[in-house]
Parts: structure tokens; sequence; C-alpha cells
């Protein structure tokens, strides 16, 4: 059995590449099906007719946009909770629900 003082042991930092891989990867696939699902509905140049009519967008570059918005949300969602799940200072210094500090 560990002794109540004993520290738990240090974890190795995560490189920041797998930590951004790990925001942007999943992100990335989530948009694409949403892509996927969403311009199977609506048409592009149909949406820039109800929304901006006076701009000339092709219905290449509305698929563009649309992954790429699709992407930023996603993206946003995953980064906002990387954010939560981080630990606090106090669970970094050591102290736990219940100890003084």
């Amino acid at each position: 059995m560990t002794e109540p003082d004993a520290k738990p042991p240090e974890r190795e930092p995560t490189p920041a590449s797998q930590r951004v891989g790990a925001i942007l990867w999943p992100s990335f696939f989530v948009a694409g099906v949403i892509s996927t699902v969403f311009f199977t509905i609506v048409d592009p140049e149909r949406l820039r007719d109800i929304t901006f009519p006076a701009l000339r967008l092709s219905r290449e570059l509305g698929y563009s946009l649309g992954f790429f918005l699709f992407w930023l949300a996603t993206a946003s969602s995953s980064l906002f909770t990387w954010i939560l799940l981080r630990p606090s200072r106090l669970v970094k210094r050591g102290f736990h629900c219940g100890s003084a500090p």
C-alpha cells in the first residue's frame, strides 16, 4: 500500500504536436462528415442566393468555405474541451479535495 503523503508519479509532458493533432484531426474528420451531410441537403449556390445575392461565389468555393467554417467550429469545440480538462494549479501542486492548502 502507498503512504498517504506519497506524491503521484510525474507524467511526461505531452508534445505540442500531439496536443495540436488531438484537437485538429478529430475536428477535421467531423467537419468532413458534417459537410457531406449538410451539402447533400443544401446547394451552396442556392444558399448564396438567399444570404448574399450580390456575391458571385462558385459552388466549389461554397463547399470549401462551408467545410472550413465547420472545421473552425468543431476545432473550437475540441480546444474548449481540452482547456476545461486541464488540471488546475492546485492539482498540479499536489493539493487534493478535502486537504488544507
